[in-house]
């Protein structure tokens, strides 16, 4: 095993690259791209989760090298709108998780539960939580190193200036770059691909080949015949229209998610602009009223500012390792972004791809337990992003009444969540039996459920016991306040990061 050949590159081929010249090229392995020319497109805004951090970390790249020129920002978590019409309940934030969390997530859960079984508690997710407070102040949450309370947090970014960034870092790094069109794949007699031809001629040999390739999933899908399972028969939205706007002097640190007609609407602030999509289900919406209500909801229906229309295939592949071929991005899956979490599986396919390829000693000795690893990533995720469509409130549309027809189409996972939940027990409990954790762990099924409204109503509670009223909520919501003192404004950080003031760090 001496040469990887990564068809296709983006975001999802240069992170692979990286990751796999960071993992072998000490070991003699030469690693190459090849990517189609550029055409030149605008990136849409895209958000992340923690874990993108982790990945710079690990590569040891700063976020004054790249944030800057990604016209990045940081993200808190995501607010979600009109997702839900009970009162008090329509709107809610799911935060990533913070050190102070230890002092304050034991009030929530708490008081979340004791209002299951009936007592009048405040339970709303928002007020628990620093990074909410964060995000809803406009502050970039990186503290001072005399406040040593880390906040987890992702970023917000242009795609297309980060597919960009990389491809430069990867370059550096020794990846070997060759701009040119696939047309022709070469198999052996078991299957197997030997080399890919370009449009030039070229016959590029490899042992090992990487399909990020999008949508099209040309080596995994197309030569290699793997079957594609579907998520559509409860995730509904296939289609997408994006467009920017003028962001204003304050920058939020969170994506704001509402729930529009048809689907949902994101806004994604970046520091030149926002980033705006609505995702829709085209059999409820046509591409032209879906583009009209976007523009109508951003003012500026006589805009001369074009948009950009997508179309999602939602699922993902039976397997994303066969043969001498792992796909990773579009061509092994999708879910719809409602949570961010596209990059996530990017980084978790190859990262423990990496892994598993590596102790495997570059064999396919843990291809199966792979495969059934990525799948679980994959399913877990799709839960969580279909109980949003169903703890929905929302009848007011054919679409929402479609999506919250039947509550009973979801996994057998989730159907014995939802019932732990509505028996009132412990749920954190349960997402360690069911072993869901490391997709989302206790406290974002708390906020989700809890954030939705899914509890009971104001006229089914009861006055709680001093024992079950034993928080003392005022006096968090002063030291949550209190803590948030600790914490810049987040367009003035990133401008002192961009300038390479010294600015504090983590």
């Amino acid at each position: 095993m001496k040469k990887i050949v990564i068809v296709g590159g983006g975001t999802a081929g240069w992170m692979s690259a990286l990751i796999m010249a960071r993992q072998w090229n000490t070991q003699g392995f030469q690693i190459e791209l090849l990517e189609s020319p550029e055409v030149g497109i605008i990136g849409v805004g895209e958000g992340s989760t923690p874990a993108l951090k982790v990945f710079f970390d690990l590569l040891g790249i700063a976020e004054a090298e790249w944030m800057p020129e990604c016209n990045a920002t940081y993200k808190c978590g995501i607010s979600f709108e009109n997702w839900s019409t009970r009162a008090g309940y329509e709107r809610y934030f799911h935060p990533f998780s913070a050190a102070l969390d230890r002092q304050t997530l034991p009030m929530f859960m708490h008081n979340v539960q004791t209002r299951l079984r009936g007592a009048d508690l405040y339970a709303h997710p928002d007020r628990f939580f620093i990074a909410s407070r964060i995000a809803r102040e406009c502050l970039a949450p990186v503290a001072p190193e005399n406040f040593p309370f880390d906040v987890h947090y992702g970023y917000h970014f242009d795609a297309v200036l980060l597919g960009q960034f990389l491809r430069k870092k990867a370059i550096a790094r020794g990846v070997v770059h060759r701009v040119c069109h696939v047309v022709q794949v070469q198999q052996d007699d078991a299957g197997n691909i030997v080399a890919v031809v370009s449009d030039t001629g070229d016959v590029h040999a490899a042992d090992f080949f990487v399909d990020c390739t999008g949508f099209a999933s040309l080596l995994l899908q197309k030569t290699l015949q793997t079957p594609f399972v579907s998520y559509r028969n409860n995730l509904l939205n296939d289609a997408a229209v994006a467009m920017p706007s003028d962001i204003g002097e304050k920058i939020p640190s969170e994506t704001v998610s509402t729930a529009l007609n048809n689907g949902w609407a994101w806004k994604i602030p970046l520091t030149n602009r926002y980033g705006n999509g609505y995702v829709y289900s085209s059999q409820f919406c046509s591409a032209d009223e879906a583009e009209h209500e976007l523009r109508a909801r951003l003012g500026l229906l006589d805009a001369d500012i074009p948009v950009r229309h997508l179309k999602m295939n939602i699922g993902r592949v039976r397997e994303h390792w066969v043969k001498n071929c792992l796909a990773v991005g579009l061509s092994q899956g999708f879910i719809e972004p409602l949570e961010a979490t596209a990059l996530f599986l990017v980084q978790q396919t190859i990262a423990i791809f990496a892994e598993d390829f590596t102790r495997g000693e570059f064999t396919d000795r843990y291809r199966t337990e792979f495969n059934q690893r990525i799948n679980g990533h994959f399913d877990g995720v799709r839960d969580y992003i279909v109980t949003h469509y169903k703890t929905s409130s929302r009848t007011d549309t054919e679409y929402w009444r479609a999506n919250t027809a039947d509550q009973q189409d979801v996994s057998q996972t989730m159907l014995e969540l939802y019932s732990s939940w509505f028996a009132g027990k412990d749920l954190a409990a349960e997402v360690q039996r069911l072993n869901i954790s490391s997709y989302y762990p206790a406290p974002s099924w708390y906020c989700i459920l809890a954030g939705m409204g899914i509890l009971p109503k104001a006229e089914q509670v009861r006055k709680p016991t001093a024992e079950e009223a034993r928080f003392d909520l005022p006096a968090m919501d002063n030291f949550l306040r209190r803590c948030t003192l600790n914490f810049s404004d987040h367009r003035w950080y990133l401008e002192k990061l961009a300038s390479n003031f010294p600015v504090y760090t983590e």
